[in-house]
């Protein structure tokens, strides 16, 4: 019996060094979530302006790959996004989808959410692993995807748990050159977004070609009540120039908020799992110690026991 009490007080012991970690992680996650909710706060009102800008631009019927290709600008030859690139259309062979994931565990049914949810959009759009390109944006996704011999066309890894937007730069050019080399015809970008910090949702957001990508945007809206844009524009100096100026903008705004959406849900749910480990752990600390109790007035009960038996046998 006093075997099985150190067992349980090793257990116990075990626990508690446990939960002290994962509380310790609770409160990292909880303090990187409150930082990157800082920084993501600003950074929505630069983005929503740079949509409301360019989705004028569309309701206009200003963007189109003959207007941005109308002058090739100063602009349009040094810079590595071309607004062109980015209006192009053509029939649709092969999707894109780029998936946003965590680098790391521990952070719940997050990482197994965006992959189950990614596959389902996958299959809504009446695609496969066949005609489908996985750019992988996170260490869990690329893996996951590449152990299931799905074309993982591109991968980045190590995401800083507030981004920067030189980090997103990367993968705007690479995703931008990959479809006008036509490794894919369209591109989506599979996320989760932050609700609150118990709650996330899958959103898939069609990022390329850009002008047919804010149709439903734009129909979204009007639906939501919002008022109508002025569709009233005078170009200066050319429409080519302004495309290339604000598009590459878009296109950047577009995958960094995804991926400062994606980063905020993710630390939520790290907040959220290293809170339940903690609880878990004191539930069982709780459980342990009343067994320990009971094993302990057991074996206090055998041995008066056997103290009042040897008494009784000497008289």
């Amino acid at each position: 019996m006093a075997a099985s009490e150190q067992d349980v007080l090793r257990r116990i012991d075990s626990t508690k060094k446990t939960s002290q970690i994962t509380t310790a992680m609770q409160m990292v996650s909880t303090a990187k979530l409150n930082q990157i909710q800082k920084h993501t706060f600003g950074y929505r009102v630069y983005a929503e302006k740079v949509e409301s800008i360019v989705a004028h631009l569309a309701k206009s019927h200003l963007m189109s790959a003959n207007a941005a290709g109308n002058e090739k600008s100063n602009e349009d030859a040094d810079s590595t996004i071309s607004a062109t690139d980015l209006l192009q259309q053509r029939p649709v062979k092969k999707v894109g989808f780029l998936v946003i994931t965590s680098d790391r565990g521990l952070v719940g049914s997050y990482n197994s959410s965006v992959l189950k949810q990614t596959e389902d959009f996958i299959q809504s759009t009446g695609h496969s692993a066949d005609d489908s390109v996985i750019l992988a944006v996170g260490g869990t996704g690329a893996d996951f995807y590449k152990g299931r011999n799905m074309n993982v066309a591109y991968e980045f890894r190590g995401v800083s748990d507030v981004p920067t937007f030189n980090e997103v730069r990367e993968i705007v050019q690479t995703a931008t050159s990959m479809y006008s080399n036509q490794v894919f015809d369209e591109l989506y970008v599979c996320y989760n977004h932050f609700v609150n910090r118990l709650t996330n949702r899958f959103h898939s957001i069609k990022m390329l070609p850009i002008s047919d990508a804010l149709v439903k945007s734009q129909d979204e809206k009007k639906e939501q009540g919002k008022k109508e844009l002025m569709p009233e524009y005078e170009t200066e100096p050319s429409e080519a120039v302004l495309l290339q100026a604000i598009l590459p903008q878009y296109a950047e705004s577009l995958v960094y908020g995804a991926i400062l959406d994606a980063k905020t849900a993710e630390h939520a749910s790290s907040s959220t799992a290293m809170q339940t480990a903690s609880d878990n752990a004191k539930d069982l600390i709780s459980s342990l110690q009343l067994q320990y109790n009971r094993a302990r007035q057991s074996a206090i009960t055998t041995e008066i026991t056997e103290i009042t038996g040897g008494q009784a046998a000497q008289e």
